[in-house]
């Protein structure tokens, strides 16, 4: 599967379709092409009659280890308005996954970390590996969340705790007590047990199926969820274009000495992490 230059693969397993995020030198980083091509899969699917569940996985080392920084310190840097587009395209293309009318599971291992997690939470459900982690470290390096999701799934106390700390290992076990993720299977079995729920899900009738993920994201909306989505884009618009010292460091040794490097000052200020 890595070896496919596609950075998206797609397989259909019967009703299922399974899409395979396949940047494994980069952890499946988000960068644009992957972005791009994971919107063109999750509208095919939904316009797909033979679908009837869609099934979202990262191949390699682990599932997603969240936008990619080294795209984001190659490019320009961005002032406020560009920052509130790049990330309400961002954010219109998590909320087209959340809302594609077909079911969406996460099949999740290893690393699932900050737009890494904006991308699990943006599906259904999701079955994680007993060797998954996940968490939000943006804080530490000056930045925001893209996709602020997490308040409406885990609740705000404990979205608060995990965004405030930048608490990034996260274990399954803890992600499945406090409601992040639905089932923990063995690493062994993640592709089989994330199946089976697919395919229970894909005996029923997919009208209603359809029409009850309809409901269910419908109460979200009536509360405010997409209001509240697009607050989140223009307060982390401030937050991108305010060019804070350790957003500024982070991006100037991502540049100089790279993305390992970055990632190793940044951890070191709060973990004291060699």
């Amino acid at each position: 599967m890595s070896d496919n230059d596609a950075v998206l693969v797609t397989e259909d397993l019967g009703p299922v379709r399974r899409l395979t995020l396949n940047r494994p030198k980069a952890l499946n980083a988000l960068n644009h092409e992957l972005l791009e091509a994971l919107d063109e899969a999750v509208a095919a699917a939904a316009a797909d009659d033979a679908v009837r569940v869609v099934v979202l996985r990262g191949a390699g080392r682990a599932f997603c280890a969240g936008y990619d920084l080294n795209e984001d310190a190659a490019g320009e840097p961005l002032d406020a308005a560009g920052w509130h587009e790049a990330l309400r395209v961002d954010t219109e293309r998590m909320l087209a996954l959340w809302g594609c009318p077909k079911p969406v599971i996460a099949s999740v291992h290893s690393y699932c970390l900050a737009g890494g997690t904006d991308l699990m939470l943006a599906c259904d459900l999701a079955v994680a590996a007993d060797d998954a982690y996940f968490g939000y470290v943006d804080i530490r390096f000056g930045s925001g969340v893209v996709s602020m999701f997490l308040p409406w799934v885990v609740g705000a106390r404990t979205a608060k705790e995990l965004l405030f700390t930048g608490e990034d290992r996260i274990p399954a076990a803890e992600a499945l007590r406090i409601g992040l993720v639905n089932r923990v299977v063995p690493r062994d079995r993640l592709d089989e047990a994330t199946l089976e729920l697919a395919e229970a899900i894909a005996k029923n009738e997919p009208f209603v199926v359809q029409m009850t993920k309809r409901a269910v994201n419908r109460a979200w909306e009536v509360a405010g969820f997409r209001e509240a989505m697009a607050a989140n884009v223009e307060l982390d618009a401030l937050i991108e274009a305010a060019n804070l010292p350790s957003r500024e460091e982070f991006r100037r040794i991502t540049q100089e000495q790279g993305l390992k490097a970055a990632i190793a000052w940044r951890d070191a200020r709060f973990r004291g992490d060699a």
